[in-house]
């Protein structure tokens, strides 16, 4: 897994310092690096909430070379994007798609955010190895430091996240749903004129949700004890024992 250093460049907000301290605790990252920044006042740490420990343990340095001393690879960040490398110093990523890139890697990254009001220099954003860009309305794309930086962490981390999902019912267990949910129709005394198109309604709608395995079961408990009290001569497991 990659490690990252978050490096911010002359930033001019210390609340805008604070704020990304706080995002960084919330995305499990720990490193700060802060090129020749503005004073840290209490509005900082009223900001970093529970990042102030990564706040207090950032490191102040006064080139962009010592910010990225020992790194492997630097990510520039910037609002302004192109499609057309002649015209840009790098062809940019969205955060997903950088987080996507460098998913396997092991290697250091440095992450450089510029200052507010000028971002970070083009010469900055030349010596970097990736550019990443956040898709925005083009009528005001800028955003704040620390909300650019929020968004950015995200995708890093969830793209590293592994996680759980439920199992989708399988085609036999939805089969056996749509036979159950045709005998409670017959149960009911359903209007025969309206039960094929019905039927073909309730199979979409289940195909359409992708009901899980719980879902499955849920439902099948519902119709089973509907059944069970309407028609029990119809219950389908009765119908296979007088079979059997």
């Amino acid at each position: 897994m990659a490690q990252f250093r978050v490096v911010l460049v002359e930033p001019l907000n210390d609340g805008n310092v604070g704020a990304v301290a706080r995002s960084m605790k919330n995305f499990g990252l720990d490193e700060l690096v802060l090129v020749r920044p503005c004073m840290l006042s209490e509005e900082a740490t009223k900001r970093a909430m529970h990042g102030i420990d990564i706040l207090k343990g950032a490191k102040i340095v006064y080139s962009d070379e010592e910010a990225i001393k020992d790194v492997d690879f630097v990510a520039a960040t910037s609002g302004v994007d192109t499609a057309n490398e002649k015209n840009f110093a790098r062809i940019s990523h969205t955060p997903r798609e950088f987080a996507e890139k460098i998913r396997e890697s092991d290697k250091r990254i440095a992450i450089l955010f510029g200052r507010e009001d000028f971002g970070l220099p083009k010469e900055t954003i030349k010596k970097s190895d990736f550019l990443i860009t956040i898709p925005a309305n083009p009528n005001y794309s800028i955003l704040n430091m620390s909300h650019a930086a929020a968004i950015v962490f995200y995708e890093l981390f969830a793209t590293g996240v592994e996680r759980w999902s439920p199992r989708e019912a399988g085609e036999l267990e939805k089969e056996k749903l749509f036979e159950y949910f045709s005998v409670l129709l017959d149960a009911i005394d359903y209007p025969p004129h309206k039960k094929e198109k019905t039927k073909v309604m309730f199979r979409r709608m289940i195909n359409r949700s992708v009901p899980s395995t719980w879902e499955f079961h849920t439902l099948m408990g519902v119709f089973d004890g509907a059944i069970k009290i309407s028609a029990p001569e119809a219950h389908p497991r009765k119908k296979r024992q007088t079979k059997s």
